[in-house]
Order: C-alpha cells, then sequence, then structure tokens
C-alpha cells in the first residue's frame, strides 16, 4: 500500500500549482465576492487543458482519472478558493454524466462548449417537496409524439441565473423506475424563473418553472429507468464536493499557520501558546484524515463511477473536516479573520453550505449505516 503521489501525479500536480501560481492570486478576493461565476478562470482552464479531467479524450477531455481532477482541485484552491469551482462544474458535475451517457449529437452540441468554457451546466434536481427524498420529485415528462411535455418547478440549482443548460431529473412513470433525466436549454419555450435568492456563500440560486416545456428526443439524457445510473454519476459530484471542502479547510488552515508563526501577543509568537497549539493539531489530524478517505474513494474509481459507501465517508468527513478547519482558523486569526477583506471567512461560508448540498451529512450517515450492516433502510414509515 503507498500512500505517495505517483511520478506522473507529482508532475500534474506541479503543473497545476504553476498554473495556479501564475493566474489566480492577484483576483482571488475579488472573485470570492463577485457573486459570478468565474468565466475569466473557465477560459484560462479550457485553454490550458484543466477542464474535462475527467471526460474521456475521444469527448474532447483530457482523460485523466477522478484522482488527477482531485489533485488539480486541491492546487488551484490553494491559490484562489473560488476558482475550484470551475473545476467542479468542468471535470465533477453533471458534465461527467453527459460525458459518460449522451449520445454523440448531444456531446457535440453541448459538451463541446463545456469544455470550452463557454457555457455552463448545472443539476436541476431539488424541489420544494422533493430535497433529501429526491425520489419524491414531481416534475413530469408526458410523452407528446417523439418527445415529451415536462411541467413542474425546481430550487436551489447552484448557478442557476448563469447556466446555460440544465441536466434535470424529471418523473417519466410512477416509482424510483419511473425517473430519467432532460436537458433543458435556458432558451426553450415553457421555461421561466423567479427572482434570484442569495446563499450565505454569496452565490445565487433560483426558481426554475418548466410549463408545458417541450423536450425533443435529441435532449432524453437518460429516460425511464435511468435513475440508478444518475445516482451513481452523482457520486462523482461529491467526490467534488468533498474535495474543495477539504481544499478550503487546508487553505484557511495554511493562512493561520502562517499567522501564528508571526503575530505576537504577550510578546511572543500565538504559536507557542498551547491552547492554539492544540487547535492546530486537531485541524491537522481531521484534514489528514479527510485526505485519506477522500483519496481513498477517488482512487479506486478509476475504472469508472466511485463506490458510494465509499463516497459517502470521503464527503460527510470531508465536509465536517473543512468546515472545523475554515472555524478554527477564523477563531485563530480574530477580527482579521472575520473580516471580508480575508478568505478565510469566505472558506467558513462555503465549506459551511456543502455540509447540506449534495447530500447532507445526515443523509450520508444513514446511507454509511447501510454499508455496515448490509441492508437498505428506509426512511419512509412503515406502509
Amino acid at each position: 500500500m503507498d500512500f505517495t503521489y505517483s511520478e506522473d501525479q507529482r508532475l500534474f500536480q506541479d503543473s497545476v500549482w504553476g498554473f495556479a501560481e501564475r493566474h489566480l492570486p492577484g483576483g482571488a478576493l475579488g472573485r470570492a465576492h463577485a457573486g459570478t461565476f468565474p468565466w475569466d478562470v473557465a477560459k484560462l482552464m479550457a485553454e490550458n487543458g484543466l477542464l474535462g479531467i475527467t471526460v474521456p479524450e475521444a469527448d474532447g477531455g483530457q482523460g485523466g482519472s477522478l484522482m488527477d481532477a482531485v489533485i488539480a482541485t486541491e492546487q488551484i484552491a490553494s491559490q484562489c478558493p473560488r476558482s475550484a469551482d470551475v473545476l467542479q462544474f468542468g471535470s465533477f458535475g453533471p458534465i461527467r454524466v453527459l460525458a459518460e451517457y449522451g449520445t454523440d449529437e448531444q456531446k457535440q452540441r453541448i459538451l463541446t462548449r463545456l469544455l470550452a468554457g463557454e457555457a455552463l451546466i448545472a443539476v436541476a434536481m431539488t424541489e420544494p417537496d422533493a430535497g433529501s427524498a429526491v425520489t419524491d420529485l414531481r416534475t413530469t415528462a408526458t410523452p407528446d409524439g417523439e418527445g415529451f411535455r415536462i411541467n413542474g418547478s425546481k430550487v436551489f440549482t447552484s448557478h442557476g441565473p448563469e447556466a446555460s443548460y440544465f441536466l434535470a431529473y424529471v418523473r417519466f412513470g410512477p416509482g424510483v423506475g419511473g425517473i430519467g433525466s432532460v436537458l433543458i436549454e435556458r432558451d426553450a419555450e415553457g421555461f421561466s424563473n423567479g427572482q434570484p435568492i442569495g446563499f450565505l456563500s454569496g452565490d445565487e440560486w433560483m426558481p426554475l418553472f418548466f410549463d408545458n416545456l417541450y423536450v425533443g428526443p435529441e435532449n432524453v439524457l437518460l429516460g425511464e429507468g435511468g435513475f440508478k445510473k444518475q445516482i451513481a454519476g452523482f457520486n462523482v459530484e461529491r467526490i467534488g464536493n468533498a474535495a474543495r471542502s477539504l481544499a478550503l479547510g487546508q487553505f484557511a488552515f495554511d493562512l493561520a499557520r502562517e499567522h501564528a508563526l508571526t503575530r505576537q501577543q504577550f510578546g511572543r509568537p500565538l504559536c507557542e501558546f498551547q491552547g492554539l497549539q492544540w487547535k492546530f493539531a486537531e485541524m491537522k489530524m481531521q484534514l489528514d484524515a479527510a485526505r485519506l478517505l477522500l483519496y481513498r474513494a477517488a482512487t479506486n474509481a478509476d475504472g469508472g463511477f466511485p463506490d458510494a459507501g465509499e463516497t459517502a465517508i470521503a464527503k460527510a468527513y470531508c465536509n465536517r473536516a473543512g468546515f472545523e478547519a475554515t472555524s478554527e482558523a477564523m477563531q485563530i486569526l480574530g477580527a482579521a479573520g472575520y473580516s471580508k477583506d480575508s478568505l478565510v471567512e469566505y472558506c467558513f461560508r462555503r465549506t459551511r453550505g456543502w455540509m447540506i448540498a449534495g447530500g447532507s451529512v445526515e443523509i450520508l450517515k444513514n446511507r454509511i449505516a447501510e454499508t455496515v450492516f448490509e441492508r437498505r433502510f428506509s426512511q419512509r414509515p412503515p406502509s
């Protein structure tokens, strides 16, 4: 068992770090507070082969592994936490599901634009009455000629105001087996949205409405019976969520460490106070453990999608470790860390949201328990 990078991974790590160090630090604070997707970084990453890391070369991607994308996320976030979101949407999110299950025509029409940093695709999954209980979704796809009429609504869609395409979970028929997905373009007739609403992170979402919206067969991604495949693909998104949680926690840790080495109070550096030493020891243990769990899930997925149980453990632990590291870093930096002039408060807000997004920590614990007992535990009341 080897806990070190391979030679290729080390070279890739150095290459991505070099890119990040050259291009990203100067605008990092501005991007964090802009509230918009960092399109400037997306274009740069596209030009430097950092979009579509997990997408096969035949589809225009880099043909790398999930572990490669995790490594890239850590290096990008070390210089600009906000820019790690570009890697999420460019390698981990619905782009990966599109690359896996899309038709050649869908890939040519949509994936090409995504990989060029010209467009954004968002997951439209959550509904007003279907959050953690996603299989309760009510958005319907009713047959109409060769296509379908979509009716329903979605909420909490990350980057909804800026996405050009939506990977929408819809119901073709009853039960879990009736759930699939379609690709909806923003300018489609029957598509509308409510007013943007801000998250604590600074990002915005807005309600999405589908009113008798027609989707032709060319925009059906996974038809009836496709739910299990979609969720398998969604585990990739969870790995990206975990990677960003870990990376932002590490970013805050590193800033706090530098502060503790250089800041003096009572005539001595902060790092000489045992109370702070213990804080750093706890953060270090948690971040290291989180990294090992994340790397296990990512490495074991190199032949396909990650294992659901390993992904649940990695995401739950990285979410918690990342948030606690940013919280402690803020405490160590004091008012400077609490200020919006510091990226620590930004990392604190972002990591808190990832404990909810992509599967809450509580839901993930349910999933982990199922791996422990090797059986399913329905959260629904007995019928």
